[in-house]
């Protein structure tokens, strides 16, 4: 089953946002054209990557003309492979060429979301563990990566600071020590996930002792995990993060931790190849 799209009141706006930098009062080179000349394009791709960002790309043509003809070869979560074709575009030349390059953009960035994702997640390999994201995302874009994310076989933490409570260092000392900041948690929103950052094995017994539902252990090392997991593992969720990178996944994957969250899928991508070639 495909992973579930963004609402498209959001999707709506984050292409009228990127059309409205774009094209600003108007494409000046696209006027140029006579006003009903036609073309057909085709979108390839140069590389290998997972798809991912269809419904933006849609969008993106829809808001510029809704008579637009657009024939999908693929869907998102797709694994595609140097020049395969991903749509083909038919209809009036202006809005085809004004909206060509905003609608690469957002599938060169979704899709370079998603095959990094993709990445991640065959480096963890089998087992328990869920891979997930964090919230250093492009500003704008927080929705539409963490969807991409999924696309690639990847879970999502929480989305914002508003559907879940991570207790970091800061909160911690501001509150008075890790339980005062759990019980003020609970006391707060106890229907929301609570989770507390930990440093070492005595701050993870105080956060299971406060009544925390998962740990995020900060940089523990491999040893310490296993030792995490085996004293704490049934008695709350325990997430894995710190400076975790494709050589380490699968090793900490093992250690039995429930969770490993990392920034880089959707901070370190890098833009996927796509073309749009037009004819007559």
């Amino acid at each position: 089953m495909s992973p579930k799209l963004p609402p498209a009141t959001r999707i709506e706006a984050d292409v009228a946002r990127a059309l409205a930098e774009d094209l600003g009062h108007g494409d000046l080179t696209a006027a140029l054209l006579p006003e009903q000349a036609q073309l057909s394009a085709r979108v390839i791709v140069r590389e290998p990557a997972i798809f991912c960002g269809r419904a933006w790309f849609e969008e993106t043509f829809r808001q510029l003309d809704p008579a637009l003809s657009l024939d999908w070869q693929v869907e998102d979560g797709d694994t595609l492979a140097p020049n395969d074709t991903v749509c083909e575009l038919a209809g009036r030349a202006r809005p085809l060429l004004s909206g060509e390059r905003t609608a690469l953009n957002f599938i060169q960035t979704l899709s370079g979301t998603a095959t990094v994702a993709r990445r991640y997640v065959d480096a963890l390999g089998p087992g328990t563990a869920r891979l997930l994201d964090t919230r250093k995302t492009l500003p704008g874009l927080r929705l539409a990566q963490k969807y991409a994310v999924r696309c690639g076989g990847a879970f999502n933490h929480r989305i914002g600071l508003f559907d879940a409570i991570l207790l970091k260092e800061n909160h911690i000392a501001a509150a008075g020590g890790i339980a005062p900041a759990v019980a003020a948690a609970r006391h707060q929103q106890d229907a929301v996930l609570i989770e507390v950052e930990v440093e070492s094995l005595t701050e993870l017994a105080e956060a299971c002792a406060a009544g925390a539902q998962r740990a995020l252990l900060d940089n523990f090392t491999l040893a310490q995990l296993r030792q995490a997991v085996s004293e704490f593992g049934q008695q709350l969720e325990l997430e894995a993060s710190g400076d975790i990178t494709l050589d380490t996944l699968a090793e900490v994957g093992a250690t039995g931790v429930h969770f490993i969250s990392t920034g880089a899928i959707t901070k370190h991508l890098r833009a996927i190849d796509f073309s749009l070639r037009f004819s007559d």
